[in-house]
């Protein structure tokens, strides 16, 4: 996560050098812009349960600033402020099931909490808030939101960022469910909770973005629909967790599938949100009904998008599919449905992203259009940083989930290792 992160963030810095230039205030905007940084870092870090919780508030108050930094009329406000009340309800959740657990173990460290919880019912409510909380912080549907009206206003560069910040929820659910939690509730209940908001972030998110005119307001639906992914391939595995013989046929492959496509998305929608805001940049519209035939004099950035485009709809050689492939094969083996829907949701993803690609870049240049040009250099090396990725993790994923991927799911499943690492052998 801080490797994805790391990548993600220094990209986006250099894309902001050009793209902010003829800002102001931009002092202000970077130190909050590192704010954000700071607290994913933070987020993904912590083994404390209350520096988890401080770093999410700064994650998500840096964030809603953020979004209404360069205010686009009151679309941006509205946005952040959605945003920012949806987020300090989760993260009021999230201390509150943090209450729960001090009063009962003294402790706010993981591994201690992890050594000595039961199932109670405190411990469940406090699961529970915990579950709702961060997955609203991961835009998952029900708890969707103020996603799409955050990230459709916000700037380009920080809806990338962005991405990655709503991930970092994910991986704090997924360290309360297995690390803090694990071997205590029912895995099955709970992977197939799970797997039901995966399903519905998909579906629903795709039947979002496809009538979308905003470009980011689709991209920012898109973003929904792929954490879908990444809760159905950890979910399935939660489901079998209790079962040694699926979890070595399909189980660990289905959870290094839902990690795996954490990291992959976070580069190909960061590529996909730089390439559209390069759009923006020089062109100054969101509705692609009034794009057209921009492919002429921004055919870097025609490229950038079509990868990202490829990409996140799973098509080889690059990364989306490389994920995606591990999360099919082992769903298809725990339920051949679950595996259909995920596949007709990416079907319904690159014919989504065709038809952006063809309304921006495709088809006669408008007239109005005639001055445009490519954009400035930094702006272009920062898409081509992700690019470079969204290719190499495509080409060589075994090289990826072998040395990344696989240490990262054996330490999620193995609590006792964490435990153990944590109190230097022995408790």
């Amino acid at each position: 996560m801080l490797l994805s992160a790391s990548i993600v963030s220094f990209a986006v810095v250099l894309y902001l050098i050009a793209s902010q230039k003829e800002r102001s205030g931009k002092p202000a905007f970077y130190a909050i812009y590192l704010l954000l940084t700071a607290g994913i870092f933070g987020m993904v870090s912590t083994g404390d349960l209350f520096n988890f919780f401080v770093f999410l508030e700064i994650n998500s108050l840096s964030a809603s600033a953020l979004v209404s930094y360069h205010r686009r009329g009151g679309f941006a406000a509205e946005g952040a402020f959605k945003y920012c009340v949806m987020n300090t309800i989760g993260g009021m959740m999230v201390l509150f099931a943090i209450g729960l657990l001090y009063a009962q173990y003294n402790s706010l460290n993981m591994a201690v909490i992890a050594a000595n919880i039961s199932l109670t019912t405190l411990n469940v409510l406090a699961l529970v808030l915990f579950l709702t909380a961060l997955c609203l912080k991961a835009g998952a549907v029900p708890f969707h939101f103020a996603t799409p009206d955050a990230y459709s206003v916000a700037p380009s560069g920080i809806t990338a960022l962005m991405v990655v910040a709503s991930q970092a929820g994910l991986y704090g659910l997924f360290r309360i469910l297995f690390t803090v939690y694990g071997g205590v509730f029912n895995a099955a209940v709970i992977g197939w909770i799970i797997i039901v908001i995966g399903i519905l972030s998909m579906v629903i998110g795709v039947t979002m973005a496809i009538p979308q005119k905003d470009v980011k307001r689709l991209l920012s639906y898109h973003a929904v629909s792929q954490t879908g992914y990444m809760l159905l391939g950890v979910g399935v595995a939660l489901a079998v967790l209790g079962d040694p013989a699926s979890m070595e046929a399909f189980g660990q492959t289905s959870m290094e599938g839902g990690l795996f496509h954490i990291f992959n998305h976070a580069l190909y929608k960061g590529l996909l949100f730089l390439a559209v805001g390069a759009v923006i940049y020089r062109t100054g519209v969101w509705s692609l009904n009034k794009m057209g035939g921009l492919g002429h004099s921004m055919k870097l950035t025609s490229v950038f998008f079509l990868i990202g485009a490829l990409a996140i709809a799973g098509i080889p050689p690059f990364n989306g599919f490389a994920s995606k492939l591990m999360i099919y094969e082992s769903t298809f083996a725990f339920s051949p449905i679950l595996s259909i829907i995920a596949m007709v949701v990416s079907i319904l993803t690159l014919a989504s992203f065709m038809k952006v690609f063809h309304s921006i870049f495709m088809g006669p240049k408008q007239p109005e259009f005639d001055k445009v040009r490519e954009v400035p250099k930094p702006m272009i090396i920062a898409m081509i940083i992700l690019t470079i990725f969204v290719i190499g993790f495509g080409i060589f994923p075994d090289i990826v989930v072998d040395n990344i991927i696989s240490p990262a799911a054996t330490a999620l499943l193995d609590k006792g290792a964490y435990i153990m690492s944590v109190f230097g052998g022995g408790l």
